[in-house]
């Protein structure tokens, strides 16, 4: 069994500099917002994970189904020899995509985290000893160096991650996956569909609670880093669908007007009663918005799946006119 390369990219600090600044501008403004990815501590990662087994939460058993009919054929439209996955995780989904692809050489997950880099590392080479793994310590939506690897290269976004950016978010970062592709390469992007606003809202504010304790631990999260005095239960979960911009929203609405201090940021922040924190937006595609979003970018779509209650799609892009 061969060790796998760890390399990172960020700073120590870059996490805590990061959430400081975003706490800041996103308290400081109106509306308030803060970004979704602050969720994701050890709990809030506990969290999700418990979410994506609920009943109403339909999008990782969707992707889930795609990735295991689909993956024999992603292989063999790519034959890609190194696989790259963004926002790499656990990497417990891309195992069936690594299984299919009997040419891959080199695997390269990509995560803030390096506790999941080191974990889901240590179980691919344990389980796979031929396999290379070189993992890197990024944030892929600040701009990314791959290492030098055997092409051709797949570049895997998945879990519809991509819906947490904004338009002008997902235009820069599309545009940034263009700039690490060559000719032959190509993009594996998963996104989750519009479709009934009910089964979507569900989805986001489950009957038993998780999500609504997934959303607060943002507030957790604030209070032990920064050393502020946010009470989540002065805060209601809020999940709603904005039918023009065609993505859910999530919020945490105060309950009641009240002063919270940051003493990290020598910050006050005044909730009014009923004031909402905008705390994730997740937007929901139509397969010519995917298409169009693509081709801004450089990307031409080649192959669109989905699973057979078409909720979730996986598509495949290569470099326009390559």
């Amino acid at each position: 069994m061969s060790p796998f390369l760890l390399t990172r990219t960020l700073p120590e600090d870059a996490a805590g500099a990061a959430l400081r600044a975003d706490v800041l501008h996103g308290l400081s403004r109106t509306p308030k917002s803060l970004p979704p990815k602050w969720f994701y501590d050890a709990r809030g990662s506990a969290l999700f994970d418990e979410i994506t087994t609920l009943p109403e939460y339909y999008p990782t058993r969707a992707e889930r189904e795609i990735l295991v009919a689909r993956a024999a054929e992603i292989a063999a439209a790519t034959g890609a020899r190194t696989l790259v996955e963004l926002g790499s995780g656990s990497s417990e989904k891309t195992r069936h995509l690594i299984d299919a692809m009997p040419s891959l050489h080199t695997y390269v997950p990509v995560d803030v985290s390096e506790s999941a880099l080191t974990g889901a590392a240590n179980t691919l080479i344990a389980e796979r000893p031929a396999l290379d793994v070189h993992a890197l310590i990024a944030d892929f939506t600040r701009g990314l160096a791959l290492p030098g690897t055997p092409g051709p290269r797949l570049v895997a976004f998945l879990g519809g991650t991509i819906g947490n950016l904004l338009p002008a978010e997902r235009a820069a970062f599309l545009t940034s996956v263009r700039g690490l592709l060559s000719p032959g390469d190509a993009l594996l992007l998963g996104t989750d569909l519009v479709k009934e606003e009910g089964v979507l809202v569900a989805a986001y504010d489950d009957a038993t609670g998780v999500t609504a304790a997934f959303n607060k631990n943002v507030l957790h999260v604030i209070n032990r880093e920064l050393g502020a005095d946010f009470d989540p239960d002065a805060f209601a979960h809020v999940a709603v669908w904005d039918r023009d911009h065609e993505w859910i929203e999530m919020r945490l609405r105060s309950r009641a007007a009240q002063t919270v201090k940051i003493p990290a940021l020598d910050l006050a922040v005044h909730f009014a009663a009923g004031e909402e924190l905008r705390t994730e937006i997740s937007a929901k595609f139509r397969e010519e918005v995917v298409k169009s979003e693509l081709a801004a970018a450089g990307l031409s779509l080649t192959h669109w799946w989905t699973d057979e209650r078409a909720r979730f799609a996986l598509s495949l892009s290569t470099v326009a006119g390559a």
